[in-house]
């Protein structure tokens, strides 16, 4: 009886300790430098899918200073080669507070996660940063990279963009009726059309 009751108290704490250990990864995680957390990788390399990245798991786009910065989410964009450059692209609404710091610092970020933080991805496409308090009220951490960009250390994925190109859209450089009435109704709200925005990738950074 005596070596029952000791191998269960032994496997308590075993399972107890295992479970303190989870609890702290995180917090560990996000303790440590950039360099650490993230290896840089060299674009033509990437074998992503960007259809699952950007079209079902969404991102988060970044930029601004370690000072003053804000996050948007994402659901259309991708990469590819433009003037013989590994280059992203992103259509945003014009009045999207986020397109002003990428107007203002001529860089940002695109930050991809596990599914574990979907709900912090929904967070920052529930109110503008202009008029909320959604850059204080969530659980990412922020990060500077090397270039001084803003990301997330819980990131999986991080592509560093610099500005080549903001282009406006017009219902007429549309051929699908779809396309004619989402860029007339994002007038409406905005005042302005839709803004095509051409980074050069500067840097891509994967989890460790």
């Amino acid at each position: 009886m005596k070596k029952i009751i000791t191998l269960l108290f032994v496997a308590t704490l075993l399972v107890t300790g295992s479970r303190q250990a989870i609890a702290l990864e995180p917090e560990q995680t996000t303790d440590k430098p950039f360099v650490e957390l993230f290896e840089n990788v060299v674009p033509a390399t990437m074998t992503d899918n960007v259809f699952k990245l950007v079209g079902t798991d969404f991102m988060l786009i970044t930029s601004g200073t370690e000072a003053d910065f804000n996050t948007m989410t994402a659901g259309w964009g991708g990469w590819g080669i433009l003037f013989n450059t590994p280059t992203t692209w992103c259509m945003l609404r014009a009045n999207r507070y986020t397109l002003e710091y990428i107007r203002n610092t001529k860089t940002y970020t695109f930050t991809f996660f596990e599914d574990e933080y979907k709900d912090q991805l929904f967070h920052f496409g529930q109110a503008s940063g202009r008029n909320s308090d959604k850059m204080k009220t969530h659980r990412l951490t922020a990060v500077t990279t090397p270039l001084g960009n803003i990301a997330y250390k819980e990131a999986s994925l991080i592509i560093e963009c610099e500005l080549v190109e903001l282009t406006t859209v017009q219902p007429g450089d549309f051929y699908t009726e779809e396309g004619k009435a989402f860029v007339a109704g994002g007038y409406e709200e905005a005042k302005d059309y839709h803004k095509l925005v051409f980074g050069k990738i500067t840097n891509v950074w994967r989890k460790k």
